[in-house]
This record gives structure tokens, sequence and C-alpha cells, in this order.
């Protein structure tokens, strides 16, 4: 490490502003960017009937373990790296620069595919929304370029700003699907309440990892991308060593609670034995399935609470997509700041505004999305079947492939550093993570066919594994193009005179 130069002294205009946030407010940014209400709409419905049936609650409480297992060694090392890069310097710090660099690359791929996603999926449901209501027939992406210019302008006020606005969206979203599910074990399902059918092993491993269970563990690793960012916000949070684990477990627990809590209440509502058909019935459009799945949560809500509460519900999914896009601009800002801090992108990056907040971040995070969607337009492709499938399903995968990295660095910088001698913390729990993470990456590429609508012809995604035409194989393998180019980036950077990488990396 002796060819590298000391970075400079941080400046206030070079550091982010620090005591702006605590636990409760890095929690709400993880939880929107989870985006339940989502989900629940979303990805449930889909996993239900794919996958394994009753038995989706269980596989949520399965995935959450194991990222539980993740934070062990993650909140670990939080402890002595406090960084706005969160896995680029966790990385860097264990295995070195070069692959830091390349785990950075891999995460701002990650990033920008879900935000991509999410404007998508928001353009497409805001489009139909206001055009069914109020009559308005605007283009999707005329709602997402609105939606865009606000986020841009919350993102570069500050982060407590941000905290405090999806604190509001957060609680009245997290209240609503809350109370559908209270009311529907209130009043007990058709067949009552049974924990065995959703949580019993059997039940969880349905069908097989290689079949239906791994397709319903599949789609839960891609609940919960974005509990990582409780990190990203350690330079900013109170107390940042007490802060960003507690934040950390938190954020899983109340993921992994809710998610479980109301999926057992749908699949409660539907009956365990008839939950497939049930949602496949309410879910088909014109003789199509699953073209309308939130009409599953949505009849629940209607029968078991009132159609007030399905029309509520209809509209907190829109400020579920704004939240999820408030949170991943703020992430990918606070990683463009650590980039450029740190020399691997323009120091034009490490500077903060008035506000205290990455300005320069936020605003390279948005003219790049932008310029993919007018992409998008260009090329006619629509909001949902293109942007938001193939981009979410690269995002997940991105981000469970950086979260091995980050269990591997763990080991590797404990070992080496003997800062932290517990064996549990330092190499059991991210040695039982990195198991659990590589079996959620085979099967999300294995099925990703299933998520990205890239099934080779004449394939059954759902039966055949690895079925993917052209385009589906160049989607799988980005991920691992953007972690190459990351590492030829990051050795190029190091041989140069003036590399700050040692300041998050290697310090």
């Amino acid at each position: 490490m002796a060819d590298l130069q000391p970075a400079p002294a941080e400046t206030p205009e070079t550091s982010l502003r620090k005591g702006r946030i605590g636990v409760i407010g890095i929690v709400f940014f993880v939880v929107a960017a989870a985006a339940p209400l989502v989900g629940m709409t979303g990805a449930v419905p889909v996993a239900t009937v794919l996958g394994n049936g009753a038995g989706v609650p269980g596989a949520y409480l399965v995935v959450a373990f194991i990222l539980l297992l993740f934070s062990v060694g993650y909140s670990a090392m939080s402890q002595h790296v406090t960084n706005a890069g969160a896995f680029f310097a966790y990385v860097g710090r264990g295995l070195g620069i070069i692959t830091g660099v390349g785990s950075a690359f891999v995460s701002l791929v990650a990033y920008f595919a879900i935000q991509l996603a999410i404007f998508g999926f928001f353009g497409a449901v805001m489009a139909g929304q206001m055009n069914a209501q109020f009559g308005i027939e605007w283009a999707w992406w005329v709602w997402v370029f609105i939606a865009w210019a606000v986020v841009l302008i919350l993102s570069v006020l500050s982060v407590d700003i941000g905290a405090k606005f999806l604190g509001i969206l957060l609680t009245l979203e997290l209240l609503s699907i809350l109370i559908v599910a209270i009311a529907v074990f209130a009043k007990g399902g058709p067949e009552g309440i049974d924990i065995a059918a959703s949580f019993s092993p059997g039940a969880v491993l349905a069908g097989g990892i290689g079949g239906t269970a791994g397709i319903a563990l599949a789609f839960a690793f891609a609940s919960y991308i974005g509990f990582e960012a409780t990190a990203i916000y350690g330079e900013e949070s109170r107390e940042p060593k007490k802060t960003v684990p507690r934040a950390t477990y938190t954020a899983i627990i109340l993921i992994g609670i809710v998610f479980a809590f109301v999926t057992f209440a749908m699949v409660t509502a539907l009956g365990a034995s008839t939950v497939v058909d049930e949602t496949l019935a309410r879910s088909t459009v014109d003789d199509i399935p699953l073209l309308d799945p939130a009409a599953v949560l949505f009849s629940i809500a209607a029968e078991y609470v009132g159609d007030w509460m399905a029309t509520v519900m209809s509209w907190l999914v829109l400020s579920s997509l704004f939240a999820g896009l408030l949170a991943f601009q703020n992430s990918l800002a606070r990683y463009f700041f650590a980039m450029g801090r740190s020399g691997v992108f323009s120091q034009r990056l490490d500077h903060t505004n008035r506000f205290g907040a990455p300005g320069n971040g936020s605003i390279t995070a948005s003219v790049i999305t932008a310029i993919i969607v007018i992409i998008f337009v260009w090329r006619g492709w629509d909001p949902v079947l293109n942007l938001f499938y193939w981009s979410s399903a690269v995002a997940v995968l991105a981000i469970v492939l950086v979260e091995i990295l980050v269990s591997i660095a763990v080991i590797v910088y404990f070992q080496r550093t003997k800062a932290d001698t517990r064996v549990w913390h330092t190499v059991i729990a991210p040695v039982l993570a990195i198991i659990g993470l590589a079996l959620g990456a085979y099967l999300l590429m294995s099925r990703f066919a299933i998520f990205a609508g890239t099934a080779a012809e004449g394939s059954d995604p759902t039966v055949q594994a690895w079925a993917l035409n052209p385009l589906g194989w160049s989607l799988v393998l980005l991920p691992f193009v953007a972690f190459a180019i990351g590492l030829l980036v990051g050795a190029l950077r190091r041989k140069t005179e003036n590399v700050d990488a040692i300041a998050d990396l290697v310090g």
C-alpha cells in the first residue's frame, strides 16, 4: 500500500452532515425501499401461483433469517468502517481497493436498475389511475418525469427532510396493509387460521428448492432489496457505531414480520387449500392469468374491510412507489459521493451542497436515469414488461452478488486485523450467510426468465431452469460484466498519482 498517497483532509464541503438522522429515519428509508405494499400487490400473487402456494409466508421468514445472518458480520464491520459507500468500502477494506471498486460498479448497476424499474412501474400505474379516475390521458413517461423532478428536488435538499416525508408515506402504507391483515384474522378465512400450511418445513419446501419452493424463495429475496442502505447513512447518523447495527436488524426484522404476517393473512383470506386457484381467479383479466396481481389484495381489502380501503390502497401503491424512488435516489447519490471522494470518479462528486446533501451525486444519478428512460421511450418499449421486469431482475441479482462479496470481505478483514475476535460474528455467521446467499443467487439466475420475461422460445421457465433467450443471458451477465469493468478501473486508478481510496477502503 506504500504507493498510495493519503487522502486530503475532509472539509465541510466534502463531508456529509453528521448527526442529522437516527435509527427511525434510516429504517424509514430502508423499509420504503422495500415497498411492502408494492410487494404484496405485485410479487406475492406471482410467487403464490408459480411458487409454493400457501408456503409463501414461510419463504419470507427463511430469507429474513439468511439476511439476519448476513447482518451479523455486516454490523460487526460497521463498527470499523463508517462510509457512504457501504458495500464499496466494506469490500475494499477486506478484499482490497480493486475488488472494492469492482463491487461498487455492481452496486451502481443494482441501484440504477431498481430505480429504473420503479420509474417504469410508477409511470404505468399512475397513467392508468389518472386515466380511470380523472380521464387524464397522459403517456406513462410524462408521469415518470414529473416524479423524476420531485425526487431530484427532495434529494438535493437534505436527508432529514426526505426521511420525514418517507415517514408519513410509509406509516400510511403499513397501516393500510396491517388493518387488512388484522381484519382477516379477526373474521377468519374460509378454512380458519392454518399456521402449519404456511410455516411448516414441508409447506415452505413444497416442490423442492429446484422447483416451486425455489421460485418462492427467489421472489422473497427480491422483496428485501434496499435493506443494506442502513450503512450508507452511517456518516449522517447519530452515533453510527450504534445506529447502523440497530437500524439494520430493525429493518430486516420489520420487513420480514410485515411480509410474513400480511402474506399469511392473504393465504388465510383465500384459504390455504385454494389459495392458488383463488389468486388466479382474482388476478385474471381477459383470460390472461396474473395480468392484474394487485386485484388479489384489493379484493381481500374490499371483502374484509370495505371498498374504501381498496380505493385507498390503490393510491397508496403510488405513494409506496414514490417512496422507493426517493430512497434509492438517496442511495445512488451517496454512492457517487463516496466514489468521487475515493478518486474512482470525478472529485466534483464529493462535494455537498448548503443543505449538507451530496447534490452533485444526486444530479448525476438523475441525469443517467433520465437518459435511459428516454431511450426506452424512443424504442417504444413497455414500462412494465420491459423497463420494470428487466431492471428489477438485474437489480436483485446484482445486490445478492455484492452481499456475497461483503460476507467474504468480513471474514478476511477480521482474520487479518483481529479487530474483532468473536467467532460467531466474524466467521460462523458470515459463512452461513455466504451459503444462503449463494443459494439465492443460484435461484435468481436459474429462474431469471420468470422475473425478466426473457424465456427461450418454446420453453416453460416455471418448469425448466436456465431457460433464457439471448436477452436474458445478457441481463444475467450484466452484473458480472460490471464487476469486471470495475476491477479494471480499480486497477488503473490504483496506479495513478492521486489515489484517495486509502481513506475509504484501506485506512
